[in-house]
């Protein structure tokens, strides 16, 4: 008989409503993460255990600790179990009985949780992303500092030739100093974007699911990487317009008898694969003669934000069928011949 865990999770505690199956009772614990024991709190508990919470961005050791010592975790989603909520008032214990009675019922909305090797793989792409944003703002205050001295160095100011400019200038003490400072702090940026890159490209030639996705032009490392590690698996999908709708890529609808009307794109889902998308969709274009008349076409009807997002959907498409059918880019193009040929031959 399992013991189920309903779990108000919080950064800095958590309400427990717990109950054993064998009697029914149900029982109420709070802890603080600390000053109590979690661990111990939790390892009492024998036989099999189910652990209910709602999805947080702050519970990953919670949940690591919860599989070393071998209970079930399940995260909901927190809008579905809010909209489960049958009392008005809203407090850290019925939170807690709430996911209970939902635990208890079979009536849990679960949502799904990455792997532990893919949960690494997307945090060290959010750790680089972050480091180049970074260095994008380092960059932008020594552009700052040249444009006051009368001096423009646009795309040159990380070359050689460019830093040279740059420590030629004459400066007033005080630039002089957050100049020098600012290179060094580029420079350090520049060694941690490489180690990550180093890493990351150690991940992706481990994983043929990832070379196969690289074949397709503007699609990198990083956005393969980002690809397989936020969808796998992919048999959660059913369809291409299920992984655009989880990737925040479909449009929302506003329907309405025979008025049909689409709104702007739900951006509901991984905001790093997104924007690793939009940024493959810009080489994409370049390269691949097919969107990129796709894009000359939307470009008459609608402005290059709209147009490129509707690139980096078709490309998202495109990955989900390549990583499918277990194929690279030439397959895919030599059958989408065959499918031209066969129409024209009807």
């Amino acid at each position: 008989m399992p013991i189920y865990c309903g779990v108000d999770f919080h950064s800095r505690q958590q309400t427990i409503a717990w109950c054993d199956t064998r009697d029914g009772e149900i029982h109420f614990d709070k802890l603080a993460h600390q000053l109590d024991d979690v661990r111990a709190f939790y390892a009492r508990f024998e036989g099999e255990v189910i652990v209910g919470l709602e999805a947080s961005g702050y519970s990953n050791w919670f949940e690591d600790l919860l599989s070393e010592l071998h209970h079930q975790v399940r995260v909901g989603n927190p809008a579905e179990v809010r909209a489960r909520a049958r009392a008005r008032q809203k407090t850290d214990r019925r939170d807690a009985e709430l996911l209970l009675d939902l635990l208890l019922k079979d009536e849990f909305p679960q949502i799904h949780r990455p792997s532990a090797a893919s949960r690494e793989a997307l945090r060290l792409l959010r750790y680089r992303q972050r480091l180049v944003q970074l260095r994008t703002k380092t960059c932008n205050n020594l552009h700052a500092i040249a444009l006051s001295a009368g001096v423009s160095l646009k795309a040159k100011l990380l070359t050689k030739a460019g830093r040279r400019r740059l420590n030629e200038l004459t400066l007033s003490t005080e630039h002089r100093r957050q100049r020098e400072e600012w290179l060094e702090l580029i420079d350090q940026l520049q060694t941690r974007i490489q180690r990550a890159d180093q890493e990351l490209a150690r991940l992706a030639a481990d994983d043929d699911r990832v070379t196969r996705l690289q074949t397709h032009p503007g699609i990198g490392v990083q956005t393969a990487l980002a690809l397989v590690h936020t969808l796998e698996p992919l048999r959660r999908f059913a369809n291409s317009r299920k992984v655009a709708a989880y990737v925040g890529l479909e449009p929302r609808e506003y329907s309405s008898g025979d008025r049909q009307r689409f709104g702007r794109i739900s951006k509901a889902g991984p905001r790093l694969l997104r924007y690793l998308l939009i940024e493959a969709a810009h080489h994409a274009v370049r390269h691949d003669p097919d969107l990129k008349r796709l894009y000359w076409q939307l470009l008459q009807k609608k402005n290059k934000g709209k147009a490129i997002v509707a690139v980096a959907r078709r490309l998202l498409i495109r990955a989900y069928i390549l990583w499918r059918d277990e194929i690279d880019y030439a397959e895919f193009l030599r059958r989408g011949v065959e499918v031209q040929s066969a129409r024209k031959s009807k």
